[in-house]
């Protein structure tokens, strides 16, 4: 079997636990606002690769990652499930930690298929890092052209499947920094048992070069980056919510 690969980064440091490779899929549905990825939308391209292929690159610079491991990102590594499923069984069987960094946008709960094949993928993904963009379903549609409701329903559905998950949301000026919808979204992330991690990056455009070069438009061209400590404290109303959740304190937004 073969994946569609885009690239592939030899030092992740902010991809998964310890230094990683990063492998980079093609594909993905979501059209978000502020990707600096677009490269990696269409599922065409890019340079098929066997599991051989990239193990062997992993193997031959193995020391080098030591306490670190495998991440597979993209574009969204979902489309490409059996080829990801693949990869992290034979990682695994070699001792490879794996990290599948996903949106959660391709899942179906009615899918019994769909399912099957992820409990596969899941039964030898060590890290699950789960992009959390926007809780606010119409602003997410705005944000991404897709809604929420599959990936939300897909945090809870690792959940119930005990699968350690790192969370993160890019902060980005008048779109995602709204306090009310910080405060759910960490009421939301609250009610998840197995999160390890919360990052809140700060949105930046570094992107817009990328853009220009694919002769494309940069949606978020007049915004601009938002700054460090924006970012703290957008992660301090997430955690007030997820405390608030966990104590039982009722919502500050409700009446």
């Amino acid at each position: 079997m073969t994946g569609q690969i885009h690239s592939i980064e030899s030092f992740g440091t902010v991809d998964g636990p310890g230094i990683r490779m990063v492998v980079f899929t093609k594909g993905c549905p979501m059209r978000c606002q502020y990707c600096h990825n677009p490269d990696t939308w269409s599922s065409g391209g890019g340079t098929s690769m066997t599991v051989s292929e990239i193990l062997g690159q992993y193997e031959a610079s193995r020391p080098f990652y030591r306490g670190g491991g495998i991440t597979v990102t993209g574009g969204e590594p979902l489309l490409q499930m059996e080829f990801v499923t693949e990869l992290f069984e034979e990682a695994r069987r070699r001792d490879i930690h794996t990290c599948l960094d996903t949106s959660g946008v391709t899942f179906r709960d009615a899918d019994t298929a769909f399912l099957e094949q992820l409990d596969r993928l899941l039964a030898s993904t060590c890290l699950v890092m789960l992009d959390l963009k926007q809780i606010d379903d119409e602003k997410h549609r705005l944000l991404t052209g897709r809604p929420n409701r599959n990936i939300l329903h897909f945090a809870e559905y690792l959940d119930q499947k005990q699968i350690p998950m790192w969370i993160r949301h890019v902060v980005v000026p008048g779109i995602t920094d709204n306090e009310k919808d910080l405060y759910h979204l960490g009421r939301f992330i609250g009610t998840l048992k197995y999160v390890k991690a919360l990052d809140v990056l700060p949105y930046h455009d570094m992107g817009k070069v990328k853009y220009k070069n694919l002769g494309m438009i940069y949606p978020l061209e007049d915004v601009p980056p938002m700054s460090k400590e924006g970012a703290v404290a957008a992660k301090k109303i997430i955690l007030h919510g997820i405390k608030d959740v966990r104590t039982g304190a009722p919502d500050l937004f409700c009446s």
